[in-house]
């Protein structure tokens, strides 16, 4: 699950739907005083804003209960809880869970209007860390997509592999050795190491080099293997591919590097006009 923290405060929040649904019992841990999410839900502007969202995002949304709610909001004598408001409305903005990580969870856009209860400061607080995780799930999201190419490469890579350079008879290791043979020759020209080298060298790391790649190095790497792939079908000795391929993976990272100063120094240039 993932966790936003707010003035050392810790806020889960989870996926419904393919939607954010942020917990709002956590961040009532950061109100002072003792209040409740029924504090909120009393209050008339709270039920018109949910009414609003529940038009816009929820087709079985029940109007005529919501009116009558609606009508009762803000007398003195009115209070209604999450399972009250969700069960006569048929609501999905808010939502009651059990278990580990139970409470109740607001879509992004309800939670970030119940921040706003708790404080001006708070809401701008919770929408900037939420827009941080987010845009680290997208790095995340992005090494993760290389990482799958570099994976779909290197079944193009093996089955050449399998077609021009594996004998019939050989033994399942024999075969297994020359495959690990030509990963290493990827591995020579992008690291400078084998895969046996780099464990030796980083016995506390579980995996193998690739998976402490960059995105750039994956990029590289996943280009290194569909070139190896023909050379392979070409008929190039290992040394031979090795050298071509070594200094192919040296122009390319440089490129790579090269965009990528470019590219900051570029955003500084846009930070500084702004």
């Amino acid at each position: 699950m993932a966790e936003l923290k707010i003035e050392n405060q810790i806020i889960n929040y989870i996926k419904i739907n393919d939607e954010d649904y942020i917990s709002i019992t956590d961040m009532l841990k950061s109100k002072d005083g003792d209040f409740f999410v029924s504090d909120w839900l009393r209050n008339r502007n709270t039920i018109e804003f949910l009414g609003i969202w529940e038009e816009i995002h929820n087709p079985n949304f029940n109007y005529g209960e919501f009116a009558i709610i609606k009508s009762q909001a803000g007398l003195n004598s009115y209070k209604i809880s999450v399972k009250e408001w969700t069960s006569k409305t048929n609501a999905i903005g808010i939502v009651s869970k059990v278990g580990r990580y139970g409470g109740t969870y607001a879509h992004k856009d309800i939670a970030f209007e119940f921040g706003m209860w708790i404080s001006p400061k708070f809401k701008i607080l919770l929408i900037k860390e939420f827009e941080r995780l987010k845009a680290l799930e997208q790095k995340k999201l992005g090494w993760s997509a290389k990482r799958e190419l570099s994976k779909i490469n290197y079944r193009i890579h093996t089955d050449a592999i399998k077609n021009n350079l594996v004998p019939k008879k050989l033994t399942k290791e024999q075969i297994n050795h020359i495959y690990a043979e030509e990963a290493d020759v990827l591995n020579m020209a992008l690291f400078g190491m084998t895969a046996k080298e780099w464990r030796k060298n980083n016995p506390e790391k579980k995996g193998n080099m690739r998976d402490y790649a960059t995105i750039d190095e994956l990029i590289c790497l996943a280009n290194l293997e569909n070139l190896n792939s023909v050379f392979i079908n070409d008929g190039l000795s290992q040394a031979e591919r090795l050298d071509r391929l070594n200094k192919i993976a040296i122009s390319q990272m440089n490129i790579l590097m090269e965009s990528n100063v470019n590219f900051l120094e570029h955003n500084e240039e846009n930070v500084k006009v702004e």
